[in-house]
C-alpha cells in the first residue's frame, strides 16, 4: 500500500520537474524586450545582468539554473514570466 502511494506521488511530481518553465532560445530575447520597455533603469540593469548570466548557464547546459536566473530577471522587471510572449508582442 505504501509503495503504491509513493509511486503515485512520484508520478505526479515527475512532469512538473521534467518540463522547464523557460526556454534558453526565446526567453532571453523576450526578457530583453521587456527590459527595453521599462523606465526603471535600475531594474533594467539588474534584469539584463540576470539574463546574461542565464545565457551563460544555457551554454553550459545548466538549464534549470538558467531558468532561475530568467525568473529573477522577470521578477526584477515585475513581469510574469508566463506572459512574456504577450509582453514582447506589445513591445514591438
Amino acid at each position: 500500500m505504501i509503495v503504491r502511494f509513493l509511486f503515485a506521488v512520484s508520478a505526479l511530481a515527475t512532469p512538473a520537474l521534467a518540463a522547464p518553465v523557460t526556454n534558453c532560445v526565446t526567453t532571453p530575447a523576450q526578457l530583453r524586450a521587456a527590459a527595453a520597455g521599462t523606465t526603471d533603469v535600475a531594474a533594467q540593469r539588474k534584469a539584463l545582468m540576470f539574463v546574461a548570466t542565464g545565457e551563460k548557464l544555457c551554454t553550459d547546459n545548466a538549464n534549470f539554473e538558467a531558468s532561475q536566473k530568467f525568473a529573477a530577471a522577470a521578477k526584477a522587471l515585475k513581469v510574469d514570466i508566463a506572459v512574456l510572449p504577450s509582453v514582447t508582442a506589445t513591445a514591438q
